[in-house]
């Protein structure tokens, strides 16, 4: 697929969103996805404020990823955390460099050690707040050209399109009722990843790939699918095992 065409794909699944079962999970999910092809990162993380303004993890393109934003959000810093803050996009971060990293040195060491050698961080913005942000990160010292920088920025405001679409953007207590609600979605998938992981002795990115593939077989929402995980309705044994 061409990059033209998987940006076409982007739309399209914005467009869906606009459906009553959109998922905004794994529209996110498969959002990281993309930015990994079309920018050629190593991965891709979302963060989310939920309604308290606080930063949650919602997306990762790998648990590596997921787990080193868990991370920023548990020590308060990384240029994530900046990013929601400032509204401000911050490119080509040397995470070997004192000065680049000298507000989150325990943030670059994590980073360091999880394989990764450069970030870049654009805010998901509604109008001039951000509501999350989108991490982008690269094994090597790769920069961002001028062109991935606008597509980044790009795919970062369609995210917040997607899950904010299906309400009035003028009232900010609705909008944060349904960034919420992704939220919740996310922990509860977290969960399940952790329930199949531990049942099927692999780790949470197999776990989850295994759901997915079910779900999509049956056209079916993940979250459905976790939701019945969860309240025992949906026998874990009818999932094909990993």
């Amino acid at each position: 697929m061409s990059r033209e065409q998987e940006v076409s794909t982007v739309f399209v699944q914005v467009a869906d969103s606009l459906i009553d079962d959109f998922d905004p999970v794994e529209f996110l999910e498969q959002l990281c996805g993309h930015c990994v092809t079309l920018l050629d990162v190593s991965a891709a993380g979302i963060l989310l404020a939920n309604a308290e303004d606080t930063l949650q993890t919602i997306a990762a393109s790998d648990e590596n990823t997921h787990l080193l934003e868990l991370f920023a959000l548990q020590h308060h810093q990384g240029p994530c955390v900046d990013c929601y803050r400032t509204s401000t996009a911050r490119i080509n971060i040397d995470l070997n460099s004192s000065a680049d990293t000298a507000d989150w040195p325990a943030f670059a060491d994590h980073a360091r050690r999880s394989g990764f050698q450069t970030s870049h961080v654009v805010p998901l913005r509604l109008r001039n707040r951000a509501v999350g942000a989108l991490n982008l990160f690269h094994t090597s010292v790769q920069p961002l050209t001028p062109q991935d920088v606008s597509l980044a920025q790009a795919l970062a405001d369609v995210a917040t399109i997607a899950l904010l679409q299906q309400r009035d953007l003028g009232q900010e207590q609705t909008e944060k009722a349904q960034l919420q609600r992704a939220l919740t979605t996310r922990i509860l998938i977290e969960q399940v990843k952790g329930i199949l992981a531990e049942r099927w002795n692999t780790d949470p990115d197999t776990a989850f790939s295994a759901l997915r593939t079910y779900a999509r077989a049956r056209n079916l929402r993940i979250s459905e699918c976790a939701r019945q995980i969860i309240d025992q309705t949906l026998d874990t044994r009818l999932i094909p095992h990993p």
